[in-house]
């Protein structure tokens, strides 16, 4: 299988992106969003689903956070999707359970070609470390669009909503490092044959 390593440039009137990404990493980051909390859920979600990553990004934080956010996300899950090519030989699905003191979180991935997501973190506080707390749940849902993939994440139980944020990251990281581990075999794990957008099984 060739070099599961993509760099990614994304640069619009809201944002300025450079990602560059190894699935087949040691789970080394070097983050630069300009929002502290979101880059320790990347360094989460990189080092727990053993994803060497770089990613820096200036945004329009004096207007919000949601670009930047949803951004980095997009950039993520296009370098994912580059990454994994035809998706063959990869295990493709991906589940865990992970717990952060009094928080646990469930996540379950299918690189099934087709975005589709659903994620219920149930965060109470309005902001964590300059990241507004609903734009963690769009992180992983835009992360789930690019990345053409299916993602379910939900929050079990936890009072800390950071507690909850971080064990939810660490569960989808468990999982995808999981989903796009090399299975030993060559083929496409679908019954269609393809992993494509166009793929129902």
């Amino acid at each position: 299988m060739s070099t599961r390593t993509v760099t990614v440039t994304r640069t619009t009137r809201e944002t300025s992106i450079h990602l560059s990404l190894d699935v087949d990493g040691a789970g080394k980051t070097t983050l630069k969003t300009g929002i502290g909390f979101l880059d320790h859920l990347l360094d989460t979600l990189g080092r727990h689903a053993r994803f060497d990553l770089k990613l820096t990004c200036e945004g329009d934080l004096q207007v919000d956070d949601h670009h930047t956010a949803e951004d980095c996300a997009l950039a993520l899950g296009e370098a994912l999707d580059r990454a994994l090519g035809e998706r063959r030989g990869v295990n493709r699905f991906g589940w865990a359970l992970a717990p952060l003191d009094e928080a646990l979180a469930r996540a379950v991935v299918d690189l099934s070609g087709r975005p589709f997501s659903d994620v219920a973190l149930g965060l109470q506080r309005e902001v964590i470390g300059g990241l507004a707390c609903e734009n963690v749940g769009h992180f992983l849902r835009s992360l789930a669009t690019a990345g053409r993939m299916t993602l379910h994440v939900d929050v079990l139980k936890g009072e800390n909503d950071h507690h909850r944020a971080e064990a939810a990251f660490k569960a989808t990281a468990l999982a995808l490092g999981q989903a796009v581990g090399l299975s030993g075999f060559a083929d496409v794990p679908s019954t269609k044959g393809t992993l494509g957008a166009a793929s129902r099984e």
